[in-house]
């Protein structure tokens, strides 16, 4: 069987789309891209994909408007998202001044964007008094931002707009090399580790979904595939596999989105993976 999928080169995959780890049942036509991201409303928009990675987020928006995609139980990509909330370095800001202020964002439905907005509001920060400053569209063509949002105008780049002083914060995908540029947070690993601690859990970014009417038996093959590609790369702990490994890190995830208005209500983990 020919799987049409999407599958960026990480560590934990490379066994898989090297072909190193194979099965004599299923080939994978990976699409010729870059960055899987650069993909993601193929599978939410044009539901093109038999097998493919995707934002957690991404998921959770595309569920909630009936995308036929279910979720694999294995990490692909994790990061603590503490360094990517940046200012100017003269502006000297902490998470607790945010209220009220200018922050830039690619889309207010990114998954970086959501992990920070929901340690925002756990630092007291009022997010709906804040202007949210986008550049791109969301992923999930039916999802809706809030009133507070607003698109940058034509041509506008957002680092640039915050060197320029016509935003007072930036949520980065990469952190920006530029020493007039620093975290929000002062000691971003220490916050992390303190956030992690307290919640019992990763800020998962990419994980993998399968379309819904897969059979059980062929989305298992997949997810041993997944398994036998990551074992290749040492098991690392910021990869989790298999549901009871993730439960706590979906729920947080289900929990932010879900109070910053994003999903209708809170998915339990098991719904993800009917």
């Amino acid at each position: 069987m020919r799987l049409k999928s999407l599958l960026g080169d990480y560590a934990v995959t490379r066994a898989l789309t090297s072909g190193e780890v194979r099965s004599p049942d299923l080939d994978f036509d990976f699409a010729q891209v870059k960055l899987p991201q650069q993909a993601f409303k193929r599978v939410v928009r044009d539901l093109e994909f038999d097998f493919a990675e995707l934002a957690l987020v991404t998921y959770l928006l595309a569920k909630a408007c009936g995308k036929p995609y279910r979720l694999l139980p294995v990490v692909l990509t994790a990061r603590f998202q503490h360094p990517y909330l940046v200012c100017l370095s003269k502006n000297k800001l902490r998470p607790a001044d945010l209220s009220g202020k200018r922050i830039g964002q690619r889309s207010y439905s990114v998954t970086t964007a959501a992990w920070i907005r929901g340690m925002l509001m756990e630092e007291g920060v009022d997010l709906g008094s804040i202007r949210w400053i986008t550049f791109e569209e969301p992923h999930v063509a039916e999802f809706r931002d809030p009133p507070n949002v607003e698109r940058a105008p034509a041509g506008k780049e957002m680092i640039a707009m915050l060197l320029a002083g016509e935003i007072d914060a930036a949520i980065a995908g990469e952190i920006p090399k530029d020493e007039r540029i620093v975290p929000v947070y002062p000691d971003p690993e220490a916050a992390a580790q303190a956030w992690s601690k307290k919640h019992g859990a990763i800020q998962i970014n990419h994980m993998a979904v399968v379309r819904q009417e897969m059979p059980f038996s062929l989305s298992q093959d997949i997810l041993g595939l997944l398994g036998q590609s990551r074992k290749a790369a040492g098991n690392p702990s910021m990869n989790p596999f298999g549901i009871e490994a993730n439960r706590r890190n979906l729920e947080v995830a289900i929990d932010y989105v879900h109070r910053q208005g994003m999903i209708p209500r809170r998915f339990s983990v098991e719904e993800l993976f009917e």
